[in-house]
């Protein structure tokens, strides 16, 4: 309390603002995740960070310090990051390029915020969320209807290369906004959807490991 901050804060263990930690991004920030260093991820609309031109994408140190090394240069708006086991970073949102390289809406970055080359599934429109399954699957939810090249309404699932899983395809009807992943391995879905599969099942619904 008391401490003025904008679109992103840190807040101690009492609840209240931390100080010290004022980046200050000039737009807002949609997604923040954490790495198992202790180093946070920050993706969303702004283009700037702690007075650095960082589009959209940013990391910062354990310390609180921006990570100045890191700079993907994301086209548009990130609106989801996950992070898998061997330390690649997936990115999920509106964008059409990212470290000036086309990628539409998905693509992975290697630790050191490099593009990872071999990674383009080719969403045809947003994604807003991301789970990794403990294979290193992907499962993505947004407001597609195709992913390389197929029909995926709104859901899919990935491998770990980035091509799309033939076996899974729960047929959302509108966007899915949400995932999370329950230890059974079965995925908690919500959005603004009001049937998967043909079923109905209003803006929210859980879909087993195989899609149904």
């Amino acid at each position: 309390t008391g401490a003025a901050v904008s679109n992103l804060a840190l807040l101690n263990e009492d609840g209240n603002a931390n100080g010290s930690f004022n980046p200050n991004p000039n737009g807002a920030v949609n997604t923040i995740v954490a790495q198992p260093d202790g180093r946070l991820l920050v993706g969303g609309a702004f283009t700037t960070m702690a007075g650095t031109a960082h589009n959209r994408l940013a990391r910062f140190n354990a310390d609180g310090t921006l990570d100045a090394s890191f700079n993907p240069d994301a086209g548009d708006q990130v609106y989801t990051l996950a992070v898998q086991a061997d330390g690649k970073i997936v990115d999920g949102g509106a964008f059409t390029a990212l470290n000036g390289t086309a990628r539409n809406r998905l693509a992975r970055l290697n630790a050191d915020g490099s593009l990872d080359v071999t990674f383009n599934p080719d969403a045809g429109d947003s994604v807003y969320t991301l789970v990794v399954q403990p294979d290193g699957s992907l499962v993505a939810g947004g407001a597609f209807t195709t992913m390389g090249g197929t029909a995926r309404n709104r859901l899919a699932r990935l491998s770990a290369g980035g091509s799309v899983d033939g076996s899974f395809n729960p047929d959302a009807n509108g966007p899915v906004n949400a995932l999370a992943l329950q230890a059974d391995g079965q995925i908690i879905v919500g959005g603004a959807f009001t049937a998967i599969g043909g079923t109905a099942r209003n803006y929210l619904a859980r879909v087993g490991t195989n899609g149904s």
